[in-house]
């Protein structure tokens, strides 16, 4: 038997392949929509790629499911539990299998036991995997989002971001009444889980890979807990805020993502034309660290830097229509980056499929040649900040500085600058009611997620954004005064 996990880390989401070697014969479950590597690595092993599943209709990334299906041939393999509201729009088109609970398929000689797992969504599967010529029973369970290391699939994603209001506490019953089937599987049953540590489709992922029945009976509270309303009550509690492209992504993948057939790399654009696409309001992201875009960058920018959070906050913040245009880095033969063909990879994973266009670092001299002035995004120091916030607390009827905190709830309950106004960074332009030329401090945890919120403000108009330098943590380290809610 092939077994090989591939892990996006951008997304903390993992995906299979189980090969027959004796066959030749492959599935991949829950599959990225990249889907180059399972083709790379069918060919390096000798396997073809025949099918394709997924535990449930994805909210975090689009599936590529119908993207394998389509270049492979491998027949799709589908829930058909739920009800009917939770249906694959495209099953029939695409000559679908369709899953019911109980249902047995083979890969090979390689048996697929299928399980109706529902309370992360109505639909869900996971499949408990024999390798029969063993003749040792089962090996394994692949969970998907029902149960990862240490944690189990949260159950308020229909409401909170598929916006089907009223569902969190029957889904969280639904739950629980699940993971009891769950604890009668065996000890030994090794975990396969489609999600690590930094996902948001649980609150306390582990970031160990996988886990065994046993174990995770021992250690995974949601396993642990004593009485089903104790159960619904912690699940429901402590949930980190779903990115507004959760909601979209559902619909994605209910309906059928559009096909790639690979990621092509748009073309370069030339410096000049950053004049005219700056005047049409265009969505422009500069993938520069947030040092070197504090320090020069053209006007309406959105500074998103390259790093493992990039495709989190462009869900965020970009809708999914939307044309794109990235800057980027080259290097000093003009050669297109990694970080270019990573990113339209990354926008790509979560729906964002209109890149139309990309620049370099050059543009920023072309913006000064026309006559332009380059933005700038003014820093200020734990010190500096303390010393006018408290010069403006003793006069009153001078005080105009706003400190604007973007860190998530969690984050802001458990401590904040005294008199700051929360607004998390996915909401930051919701209901800001104060004027454009406000001085605003905007701060967070350590000056990452600080440093796109002064981009979207600078954006929306606001002439007179400032960052605190290291954040809520500088804040504390330097000993100054917080306040808890």
């Amino acid at each position: 038997m092939f077994f090989k996990q591939f892990y996006d880390t951008p997304l903390a989401q993992a995906s299979y392949m189980v090969g027959c070697q004796a066959t030749g014969e492959a599935i991949v479950i829950d599959p990225s929509r990249d889907v180059a590597p399972y083709v790379r690595t069918a060919a390096q092993e000798g396997l073809r790629i025949v099918l394709v599943t997924e535990t449930h209709i994805h909210a975090d990334f689009v599936s590529g499911s119908r993207e394998l299906s389509a270049l492979t041939g491998a027949r799709a393999l589908l829930s058909a539990e739920g009800g009917s509201d939770w249906q694959y729009a495209y099953a029939a088109a695409d000559n679908a299998q369709l899953l019911h609970d109980g249902d047995v398929f083979m890969v090979g000689n390689i048996k697929f036991e299928v399980l109706h797992t529902p309370g992360h969504t109505p639909e869900h599967l996971s499949f408990v995997v024999t390798d029969t010529p063993a003749a040792a029973g089962a090996m394994g369970i692949f969970s998907g989002d029902f149960v990862f290391v240490g944690d189990v699939g949260r159950p308020d994603l229909l409401e909170k971001a598929a916006h089907v209001m009223g569902t969190m506490e029957s889904s969280a019953r639904t739950l629980y009444a699940s993971l009891q089937r769950f604890r009668s599987l065996p000890d030994h049953l090794q975990v396969w889980p489609g999600h690590g540590a930094g996902s948001a489709c649980g609150k306390a992922l582990g970031a160990v890979p996988f886990s065994t029945v046993g174990y995770e009976k021992l250690a995974n509270w949601g396993l642990n807990t004593i009485s089903e309303q104790a159960f619904v009550d912690a699940v429901l509690s402590g949930q980190p805020d779903p990115p507004t492209y959760f909601a979209r992504m559902k619909q994605v993948n209910r309906d059928g993502p559009r096909l790639l057939r690979g990621l092509a790399t748009p073309p370069k654009l030339a410096p000049s034309s950053i004049h005219a696409m700056s005047q049409s309001g265009a969505t422009i992201i500069d993938t520069r660290p947030a040092a070197t875009y504090a320090e020069a960058h053209v006007p309406g920018t959105i500074n998103i830097p390259y790093n493992k959070s990039f495709a989190t906050w462009a869900g965020w913040l970009v809708p999914g229509e939307t044309e794109i245009t990235l800057i980027v880095n080259a290097d000093e033969h003009e050669i297109t980056p990694e970080v270019l063909s990573s990113a339209i990879r990354d926008l790509a994973t979560i729906g964002l499929d209109h890149v139309t266009g990309w620049m370099d670092q050059h543009v920023l001299q072309a913006w000064s040649d026309a006559g332009h002035t380059l933005g700038s995004v003014r820093q200020i120091s734990v010190p500096d900040l303390a010393t006018r916030l408290a010069h403006e607390k003793t006069n009153q009827a001078n005080a105009s500085l706003v400190v604007v905190d973007v860190r998530n709830d969690d984050e802001w309950s458990r401590g904040h600058l005294v008199g700051a106004t929360h607004r998390a960074l996915g909401h930051l332009l919701e209901n800001l009611t104060v004027s454009r030329d406000t001085p605003l401090v905007v701060q967070c945890q350590a000056g990452a997620r600080s440093s796109i919120a002064a981009s979207l403000l600078q954006r929306a108009g606001f002439s007179n954004v400032i960052n605190l330098a290291g954040g809520y943590d500088a804040w504390v380290e330097n000993g100054q005064p917080v306040q808890h809610s």
